[in-house]
């Protein structure tokens, strides 16, 4: 009778926020086409580490499972990634998971993504509309422009990007690319774009676009395929223009 295939973990785990991090082996059984989440499901099932010892389940973030809901971000072997469509067979071994360090952590994979939700907030990165009342047909957007949009509309808040950013740490008030580019999606809304002056020049100040220092990091990263570096250079020119509004004190330059 063959043995058992299998597939080895090394999995940083934390206890708690202020515990300090350690490493534990595990071993899940092989099977062709096997993702990271569904080994992670399997060591949940069976909590037992490589030297047969009963430990605690890992804790994580999952949502969706088809790659839409940016909950399960980790990093795997070095690479911030989407852990559910992270294949194994397409994976080095032994696999290594690591929660982002951009984000505090809460235990083991499960990290705090709140600084890039309040850096949404900080930048209005939402539609404003008045009234509880049906307000018809919103205006028209040129189909060329809409097409772009859509693409920056992908950003499914994973903060992969911000992970691979070198400029986004804890010494640092920069927002992120994600933020940025969510500034830059909202501006070209017909609606959305009433509050273009006040996104700008939010990103004109502290943690803005002058802490992006272009390592370019970002795009490659981004599971979507988002044109993020894009998108800043587009918003360097805004803010500019936006610039000028201001020294002139005028809203037409």
């Amino acid at each position: 009778m063959s043995e058992q295939k299998t597939v080895t973990f090394i999995i940083t785990r934390q206890d708690d926020t202020n515990s300090a991090s350690y490493q534990e082996e595990f071993e899940v059984p092989y099977r062709p086409n096997l993702n990271v989440i569904a080994a992670l499901m399997e060591i949940r099932r069976n909590p037992v580490n490589k030297k047969g010892e009963k430990t605690t389940p890992i804790a994580w973030d999952m949502n969706c499972l088809e790659e839409v809901c940016g909950a399960c971000s980790m990093v795997i072997n070095g690479r911030p990634r989407q852990s559910c469509s992270a294949i194994v067979d397409q994976l080095e071994q032994p696999i290594r998971l690591e929660p982002m360090k951009t984000f505090p952590v809460v235990r083991d994979l499960q990290i705090d993504r709140s600084r890039m939700f309040d850096s949404l907030k900080k930048v209005k990165a939402w539609i404003p509309i008045d009234g509880t009342y049906d307000l018809g047909a919103g205006p028209r957007m040129p189909e060329v422009k809409r097409q772009w949009a859509y693409e920056l509309s992908k950003c499914m808040t994973c903060g992969v990007c911000l992970e691979s950013c070198p400029n986004v740490n804890s010494k640092s008030s920069f927002i992120g690319p994600a933020p940025l580019s969510q500034v830059r999606l909202f501006n070209a809304h017909p609606t959305g774009a009433m509050n273009k002056a006040e996104r700008l020049e939010t990103i004109m100040g502290d943690g803005g676009l002058a802490n992006c220092g272009n390592a370019q990091n970002c795009v490659q990263a981004c599971p979507k395929g988002i044109p993020l570096t894009t998108s800043i250079a587009a918003l360097n020119r805004d803010t500019a223009i936006q610039s000028f509004k201001n020294f002139f004190g005028s809203d037409k330059v």
